[in-house]
């Protein structure tokens, strides 16, 4: 059954091509014909079921108010930085600070001994970067994420960050394998002391097996508790390799909730060399995820509790109304991730969807912003009381915290006032998956509506997926500003 029609590309010569999503023995397919390679037909989503829940989301912005070019509807991907046909702003900005890196794994895209060259931006090419980030309208971006290659390696790292938070961005975070922050506890202070506000740290497995670093990954966890800074627990997932060990990871972030905020799961992407066998045996759906995070936490955490990430749009629609001021917008297409939450209490997990009516809740928050829409600011005022509560009307069946969630929520609301929710949230644990896509899954509406975009010395913003698979904008970018290995090492 033909779902969609959209475009995507040879896997092979990467030529962009018409394609087809459709349902078949409850999965979804994309398939598409190129003239020189015949037929390609890859797995998109694994369940046809969730597939659709999702779409249910689906939330097309108004991309950004100055564009960096003009560009016809056939551009894409092959004409970025960002230009009048995407639809999504910015919510989080990579930039690569190097390539160089102190590992070697088989299944990424970056570091400099298989390029064969360094790239490494100056600093003053990265304040560049982030100062072309604060011009983009009607919102810039809230948040940086400094990555690689890995970023520790550079000296001048402390300085990034510093100025990131002099810039303006209110979220700052690294992308990290651990090492440097294992190894010296004065570091981790001060990232923190700089500004840092997150540690992305990559963390496959709780066992040597899956985490071949298992001690330096639990010792960087370890330093960042004593510091107080936070951890999001990055896991790169892939079937038959890591994938049995979800749950056990999720545990893990539990019974360190007090540093880490977050378990954000990445499916494996083939952005290198792969077989059609090994797509069939190591890929793995947002659905799959689902499904082995119910099974393995004992169906506490069920996969009708994900939600796409579009979800939250009413909640920008609610700040908006209530402000008079533009607000990011989570236009991100509803088939790129899914996330919920979890709070801990002892030694269990309580899911936000036994504590709240997630659906009831996120009507309530429409409602409430439609009404403030209209009148002036006492009206405002007056279908805030009432909004909340009916909102809180949203909290379920007396599960434990449910009143006080919705109690601090209503207050921050009302009062404006975020503190009291931040201490709850403490105790709360992200679990999140962003699927990025290879050429074998590739759809151009995704890559439209991202909202995850590279910065580059050249001055171009580029979506996430373009950068690293389809056109592979990174190895071009690398290649310009390339320095001689040898220099570096």
């Amino acid at each position: 059954m033909l779902l969609k029609e959209t475009k995507s590309l040879c896997p092979i010569c990467r030529k962009v091509l018409d394609a087809e999503i459709t349902e078949e023995d409850g999965k979804v397919w994309i398939t598409r014909t190129c003239p020189d390679h015949g037929e390609a037909k890859n797995l998109y989503w694994s369940d046809a079921e969730m597939y659709r829940r999702f779409d249910a989301y689906e939330a097309i912005g108004a991309g950004v108010q100055n564009p960096q070019r003009e560009a016809g509807p056939e551009a894409c991907p092959g004409a970025c930085g960002l230009c009048s046909n995407h639809h999504s702003g910015t919510l989080l900005a990579n930039i690569d600070l190097t390539n160089r890196c102190n590992l070697n794994c088989d299944f990424c895209f970056a570091n400099a001994r298989a390029c064969g060259f360094v790239y490494e931006p100056s600093f003053d090419e990265v304040i560049g970067m982030m100062a072309m980030l604060r011009e983009e309208k009607p919102v810039p971006p809230p948040a940086v994420q400094f990555s690689g290659g890995e970023p520790t390696m550079r000296d001048d790292l402390p300085e990034i960050i510093w100025k990131a938070k002099e810039m303006g961005f209110s979220q700052v975070q690294i992308a990290t394998n651990g090492i440097k922050l294992a190894k010296d506890i004065n570091y981790v202070q001060e990232l923190k002391d700089v500004g840092l506000s997150t540690v992305y740290l990559h963390f496959d497995g709780v066992t040597r097996e899956t985490n071949p670093i298992l001690p330096t990954s639990l010792k960087a966890v370890e330093n960042c508790k004593e510091i107080g800074l936070g951890v999001v627990l990055v896991p790169t997932v892939i079937n038959g390799r890591n994938d049995h060990e979800v749950g056990a990871i999720l545990k893990y972030a539990a019974e360190h909730v007090e540093v880490v905020r977050g378990v954000n799961f990445q499916p494996v992407a083939f952005t290198g060399a792969a077989s059609e066998d090994d797509i069939r045996r190591e890929r793995v759906t947002i659905p799959d995820l689902a499904d082995r995070i119910e099974e393995q936490t004992e169906g506490v955490i069920k996969k009708e509790f994900f939600y796409p990430v579009p979800c939250v749009i009413p909640i920008s629609d609610l700040v908006e109304a209530y402000t008079g001021k533009p607000q990011v917008r989570f236009t991100t297409h509803q088939h790129c991730g899914a996330a919920t939450y979890v709070f801990v209490e002892g030694d269990r997990l309580i899911p936000i969807n036994e504590m709240v009516d997630v659906d009831k809740f996120f009507e309530a928050i429409d409602r409430m912003a439609v009404k403030m829409q209209h009148g002036g600011t006492i009206n405002k005022y007056m279908s805030l009381l009432e909004g909340v509560k009916e909102m809180s009307a949203s909290a379920s069946k007396g599960e434990v915290n449910g009143t006080k969630l919705w109690k601090l929520l209503g207050e921050a609301l009302v009062f404006q006032n975020f503190d009291a929710l931040r201490d709850f949230h403490w105790n709360a644990i992200f679990i999140g998956t962003m699927h990025f896509m290879d050429n074998f899954n590739y759809d151009v509406e995704r890559v439209q509506r991202c909202c995850i975009h590279y910065t580059t010395p050249d001055g171009r913003m580029i979506p996430f997926c373009t950068y690293n698979s389809g056109p592979v904008y990174r190895e071009e970018v690398w290649k310009k500003f390339a320095q001689p290995l040898e220099k570096n090492e």
